[in-house]
């Protein structure tokens, strides 16, 4: 994808101006791009896959007026953040919101994490509960609850998982840039709510995720998560991992969940309260898919501002 002086796409793409601040902070060994408003409390939202802070664009802002300072996050290997080779497991992703949340000035905060972005939020509050004073999240099981749905629902959420699968082949980031990240606008399509997608926003908002990921390294970046989750599975790395993540989490947390979720199926989310001794709680988001941030932003504001409050 070029832009429209026919140049490649670069990181300036996603620095969109707004009622917001661009910052980059340095992190865990690496230098990320934010995108801050507001004072107060800190909420730091954590985009999905495919997507990228943009994803929160009508949640800054508005969390912002509500009283707090919030912050949007572009995770290491998306948008303007650093793409290294390496650092896209689990230990790693955890340990750089860790580090953010640090180099921010911030002692804790309120995390509200989607898809990939929450997978990252339930590890962060597992491994470095004394950062997390409260998290959201939207779109994702805990993660030993998908890893567990993936072998034992092979209709269900082992089916649901068929595009990730296919992230596990060599050099498959090429397939998912090429005629300008097309692929990117069919992940976006599949994994959203019917409603949102027939919608007016929709393109515009999959233009900007098809965009972001031509950036470069940004697509072979955004599927080494993926590859470590799977490929972990028969390591010992992996295995410390699920053994860490076993411990049972003591943050209170929200879980929103759309009904229509193609990606996570609800079955395979519903479990995930299992794994915390705080309070706890579920609500399953009817005609929502993979996206309730953007396809009921009303609601998921003030659920958030709910449960950041209290």
């Amino acid at each position: 994808m070029t832009d429209q002086r026919g140049g490649a796409v670069d990181e300036s793409r996603v620095l969109t101006e707004g009622p917001w601040t661009h910052r980059f902070v340095g992190a865990n060994g690496s230098r990320f791009h934010v995108v801050e408003a507001g004072t107060g409390p800190m909420v730091l939202f954590l985009h999905g896959f495919p997507e990228h802070w943009w994803a929160w664009h009508q949640m800054v802002p508005a969390v912002a007026d509500a009283g707090f300072r919030a912050v949007a996050v572009d995770l290491r290997g998306y948008g303007a953040s650093d793409k290294p080779p390496r650092g896209y497991d689990g230990y790693t992703l955890a340990a750089d919101i860790a580090g953010l949340i640090r180099a921010l000035g911030e002692r804790s905060a309120t995390i509200v994490g989607s898809g990939l972005g929450g997978m990252v939020a339930w590890t962060v509050a597992s491994f470095h509960p004394s950062l997390v004073r409260r998290l959201v999240v939207l779109g994702a099981p805990h993660p030993l609850r998908l890893r567990a749905a993936i072998f034992a629902d092979p209709r269900g959420q082992f089916t649901a998982s068929t595009p990730a699968l296919k992230f596990q082949l060599p050099r498959y980031e090429h397939v998912l840039t090429r005629d300008g990240a097309a692929a990117i606008g069919e992940i976006l399509r599949r994994w959203g709510g019917p409603q949102w997608v027939a919608g007016a926003d929709f393109e515009a908002y999959a233009e900007r995720c098809r965009e972001a990921m031509c950036i470069p390294q940004a697509a072979f970046c955004a599927l080494e998560g993926y590859r470590w989750a799977f490929r972990s599975v028969l390591r010992l790395h992996g295995y410390r991992f699920v053994r860490l993540m076993q411990k049972p989490l003591s943050t209170p947390t929200l879980q929103l969940h759309g009904a229509l979720d193609a990606a996570s199926l609800p079955r395979t989310a519903l479990g995930s309260g299992r794994y915390v001794v705080a309070p706890y709680e579920w609500r399953l988001l009817d005609e929502v898919g993979h996206f309730p941030h953007l396809e009921a932003p009303e609601l998921v504001l003030g659920e958030i501002l709910r449960w950041a409050k209290t």
